[in-house]
């Protein structure tokens, strides 16, 4: 996940009094540049994001709470057909001031600061997204899975389907006849 100065993600709070209590209310819609999720359901690159948030100026930064929307595809943990799943996921971060922020390295890795008036909520969001979504997506919630044996879909095959198992330690009498 790189990100540039031409990240969409990137929004200038310029127009934010630095006053405590000031706030101002954001809309940003635009195709996602990377992909966002797991590798089993993710919002794909180019699927539509929309991002409704407001922006909060505290003392030490800006407060920054909202929602992304936006559908995510993958495939069913259990018999591996397409699903999609819409995202409707919120937010919060506290993106502190240049001025505020601490002199010791280690905190800089958990603390969102600003670039002078841009506060970059990519990660807030990709960890939101990626946090709310399933380990084991699946198509429905009594999806039964593929049978380990011949890899068809276990509910159009009915109760009754089973294999012969063989041991594999006779498979080389399998074939054999008594003369």
């Amino acid at each position: 996940m790189k990100s540039n100065s031409q990240s969409p993600f990137k929004v200038n709070l310029h127009e934010l009094p630095r006053r405590a209590g000031e706030m101002k209310s954001y809309h940003l819609e635009f195709q996602a540049p990377e992909p966002i999720g797991t590798p089993m359901l993710a919002i794909k690159a180019g699927s539509n994001l929309k991002i409704d948030f407001k922006a909060e100026a505290v003392s030490d930064g800006v407060l920054i709470s909202g929602r992304v929307v936006s559908e995510a595809e993958g495939e069913c943990g259990r018999c591996l057909d397409e699903l999609r799943e819409d995202v409707d996921q919120e937010f919060r971060e506290l993106f502190m001031y240049e001025s505020r922020k601490s002199e010791d390295e280690e905190d800089d890795d958990e603390i969102f600061a600003m670039d002078g008036d841009l506060a970059d909520i990519e990660t807030p969001i990709r960890d939101a997204v990626v946090l709310a979504m399933p380990l084991n997506p699946l198509c429905k919630p009594d999806c039964q899975g593929l049978c380990s044996e011949c890899g068809e879909r276990l509910e159009k095959l009915g109760s009754g389907h089973s294999h012969e198992k063989v041991d594999p330690r006779w498979s080389g009498l399998a074939g054999w006849q008594p003369k």
